[in-house]
This record gives structure tokens, C-alpha cells and sequence, in this order.
């Protein structure tokens, strides 16, 4: 077993042998930013002060060579070589925070909605233990046996006394697991969930205005903060956009005007972008946000959808004055063959 120390705080943690640095972290519940868990994002990226350690396959985008020769590391692929490993990570940051992921959970489906042409949205139930996570985060599912490899799917619903998790996953064509979970997945069904994973978890309690950015089954994990937010009470201003082709693909309508009337400082507004209809915005996010904020300065913002997306809003919303300590993104990546890097979670296949 070996040990791997976090530098400056000086604590330790045991690490199993073959697991990942991530890994072990999770299971001592630490919250170290992470978003694939595959090589290809470098969020994990973190420095190496002492210690042998194997990197995996990583992508050349998430890991640069300058920065591999400079002792840096993806830590959802690193294995711990040597009997300890020493890692750069501030004692702010590595104060416990998240809950441990728990692999193979049980679950039931005792419901499945077709939220759009191209989305459903399971709801399962635990068998055993309630599954404990911060709403932002996700889990993996799948079934090797049926041919569908364990793929990350957000949760789309903040923690329930019953355990119920949410997921809201879109079918992709060429995706083995989507379309086992559209085509075969029926109510009744046990299937098994690995998690909660990722650290998507802003705490949208802060003292500030929220705006909340989506597009496609980005919508999850922003559905989870923001039911989070509001059944806690919070009393600032709380807007959501979400970005949709057509009025056909919008989805839990219902919810966000049960959540404009129920709570006053919500508000919400989707954007078109292929056709146009009353009362709704038209066009891009990116594109259509100054046309409700002239000043993002005291805004904490939170989006999720997939690179392009995020990337575009993160500029848009820079551009209105938002700091860079108050946007929190979470984005998901295209599948690639496993031999490079298998997808993250938001709309896996």
C-alpha cells in the first residue's frame, strides 16, 4: 500500500495498490477538481513534488509535454509507483468535503418520461443505502453484458430522503449505452450505479445574484444547484437560461413555472435557436445574454453543456464583468475510443 502526502497541509492518505491518486482521494473524502476521470480534460492536473508515479494514457491537450517535464500529472490516470507520493495541492482545498463513491450501487426503475424526441429521464430507487452526493454531482451507468460500457450521467435532482436519483440521458446514435437505456431499459429493471463523482458542487447559498447557463442535458446538474438553492431558502435573485433548437426540446417547463411561482426571485428564460416564438429569446446564449444583464460583476455563475458552449459563455459572460473566481463550469466531452479516452458525463453515450 502506498501513501500519498498532500503538500502543504502534510496529510496523508493510503492508497490501494492499482487504484488512481483520484481515487483513493474520493475514498478519503477529498474534493480534488475533476471532470472526465479519463486523461482528457486536466482538471486534475496537479503538481508532483516527490514520488514515482505511472500517468496512464492522457491526452497531449490535457497534459502537455513542457508540463509533464515540470513534475505536473492527471490525477484520475496516475498510479502511485513508489511507497509514497508527495503532491502539490493548497490545505484550503484539501479539507474533506465530499462523500465516498461507492461502486456497484443497486437501483430500480420505477420510471422513465420522455422528456424531448431525444431525451429520457430515469428515475431510480436504491435497494440498499441512499446514495449520499452534493447536487452537481454524477454517477456512472451501464451493463457490460448487454454491451453497454459504464458511461457518467449527471444527476438532475437534489438529495431525497428516499434516495431517488434522477438522470436525464440523451440518445446518441453511436452511443452503445444510450441506446441501451432508450431502447431497453424498462421499468423494474435493477441496474447498478457507480458514484457520486466530480466536484461540479458550487454552493449557490452565497451572498450574490445567480445566473445559471445550460444547453442540452447540460440541464442537469443545474437543475440539481438550483433546487438545491431554492428548497434551502435562498433569497437572492436566481435566473436559468437554457438554450434549445426548437420549442420541442425544452424540457421541465412545468417545473420552472411551478418554481416562478412558488418562489419570486426565480426567474426563467429559454433561448431558440431555429425558430422563433413568443415570449422566448432567439438565438445563442452567448449571443442573447446582454440582452437581460447589462452587469455580471456581482453575479456567481454556473454553466454546463457541452466545450464550445461553456467556452462561449465563459467569454460572453467576462465580457459583462464577471469575475473569474465566481464562474463555475462544468463541460462534457465527445466519445473517443478507449485506447485515448472514453467520455465524460453529461452527455455520455
Amino acid at each position: 500500500m502506498q501513501k500519498i502526502k498532500l503538500h502543504p497541509s502534510g496529510r496523508e492518505i493510503d492508497c490501494q495498490a492499482g487504484d488512481t491518486v483520484l481515487g483513493a482521494l474520493e475514498r478519503a473524502g477529498y474534493a480534488l477538481p475533476n471532470n472526465c476521470r479519463a486523461g482528457a480534460c486536466g482538471e486534475c492536473k496537479v503538481k508532483v513534488l516527490a514520488g514515482q508515479f505511472d500517468q496512464g494514457m492522457v491526452l497531449d491537450m490535457a497534459l502537455s509535454q513542457d508540463e509533464r517535464r515540470q513534475g505536473y500529472g492527471l490525477m484520475c490516470m496516475a498510479k502511485p509507483l513508489s511507497p509514497e507520493l508527495i503532491i502539490e495541492w493548497g490545505t484550503e482545498d484539501a479539507k474533506p468535503k465530499l462523500f465516498p463513491p461507492r461502486e456497484d450501487q443497486r437501483f430500480v426503475l420505477v420510471d422513465r418520461i420522455a422528456r424531448t424526441p431525444g431525451i429520457l429521464e430515469l428515475h431510480l430507487r436504491p435497494v440498499g443505502q441512499v446514495m449520499r452526493y452534493w447536487p452537481g454531482q454524477y454517477v456512472t451507468l451501464g451493463d457490460e453484458r448487454a454491451g453497454a460500457p459504464a458511461r457518467c450521467y449527471s444527476i438532475a435532482n437534489a438529495p431525497r430522503p428516499d434516495g431517488e436519483i434522477v438522470l436525464q440521458i440523451t440518445r446518441v446514435e453511436d452511443g452503445r449505452t444510450s441506446r441501451w437505456v432508450h431502447d431497453s431499459l424498462t421499468l423494474g429493471d435493477v441496474v447498478k450505479l457507480s458514484g457520486p463523482y466530480g466536484t461540479f458542487i458550487g454552493d449557490l447559498s452565497v451572498d450574490s445574484p445567480v445566473l445559471c447557463l445550460a444547453s442540452g442535458s447540460g440541464l442537469a446538474p443545474i437543475l440539481a444547484l438550483t433546487e438545491a438553492a431554492l428548497r434551502r431558502g435562498y433569497r437572492k435573485p436566481v435566473t436559468l437560461m437554457f438554450s434549445a433548437r426548437t420549442a420541442a426540446d425544452l424540457y421541465e417547463s412545468g417545473m420552472m413555472k411551478y418554481w416562478e411561482t412558488k418562489h419570486r426571485n426565480f426567474s426563467y428564460k429559454p433561448s431558440l435557436t431555429r425558430e422563433h416564438c413568443d415570449g422566448m429569446l432567439h438565438g445563442r446564449l452567448p449571443t442573447v445574454i446582454d440582452q437581460v444583464f447589462k452587469d455580471l460583476s456581482q453575479h456567481s455563475i454556473f454553466i454546463a453543456g457541452n466545450p464550445d458552449f461553456v467556452s462561449a459563455c465563459v467569454t460572453a459572460v467576462k465580457t459583462l464583468g464577471a469575475r473569474e473566481e465566481m464562474i463555475h463550469t462544468e463541460g462534457y466531452f465527445g466519445q473517443a475510443q478507449p485506447e485515448t479516452a472514453p467520455a465524460s458525463h453529461l452527455m455520455a453515450s
